[in-house]
């Protein structure tokens, strides 16, 4: 049995789902409320001390950490891989993996922006603009990329997806809720619209998932 503790609206989950249903695997999902703190309840903290999401529990063993979860379903199903290609091409695959998920994603997910609006007293305004400086930060070296890869895919890397697209695609949707002009990133704005049109991104959506509000 198969346990994904998940919030609709959380990025670093949303990777997981794909990876899941790219796997074919079967899952039952928990939500947990970020928005009414339930990151923070006892029980949930029990099962993950750091509180975030998701969590991956497998016949009662508990794993954190997108992705640390999706190279272990990677490893468990290696089939379709999520890491294809030679040692060079995986290597960029986890280059562009990593700067979604270690750049753009830490300085911008909720518990940041709350404490930003919180702690520190800025305002919904200045907010947004911090929200906005880090995913062009990120986003301006990863369109360079995409745009010196060979071929035109529709994938970050290859003629599959990998890694980097399931990091990718959720990174936009973020970008979309917060209003930001994508325009800069047409080969960005290409693969996301790709991958959508495949069953297992479009499953994963968070419009899609059962506790979306």
């Amino acid at each position: 049995m198969i346990t994904l503790y998940d919030y609709f609206r959380s990025t670093a989950a949303y990777r997981v789902r794909i990876a899941l249903n790219l796997k074919g695997m079967d899952y039952r999902q928990a939500p947990v409320n970020l928005l009414k703190g339930e990151d923070g309840d006892t029980g949930y903290r029990t099962l993950n001390p750091q509180g975030l999401v998701p969590a991956l529990e497998v016949d009662g063993n508990v794993l954190q950490q997108s992705l640390a979860i999706c190279e272990y379903l990677d490893e468990v199903q290696p089939d379709p891989p999520l890491l294809p290609g030679d040692p060079f091409q995986r290597a960029r695959i986890r280059a562009l993996a990593q700067m979604v998920a270690c750049d753009i994603h830490p300085v911008n997910n909720l518990r940041i922006l709350k404490y930003l609006t919180g702690k520190l007293g800025v305002s919904e305004d200045e907010k947004l603009a911090w929200y906005h400086h880090w995913i062009e930060e990120g986003f301006h070296p990863i369109e360079q990329m995409l745009q010196t890869s060979p071929g035109d895919t529709g994938f970050c890397l290859g003629e599959q997806v990998s890694l980097a697209d399931i990091c990718l695609v959720p990174q936009v949707y973020n970008a979309r809720r917060f209003d930001l002009d994508l325009a800069p990133y047409p080969r960005i704005v290409a693969i996301e619209q790709h991958c959508l049109t495949l069953d297992a991104f479009e499953r994963a959506r968070p419009e899609n998932q059962p506790d979306a509000v």
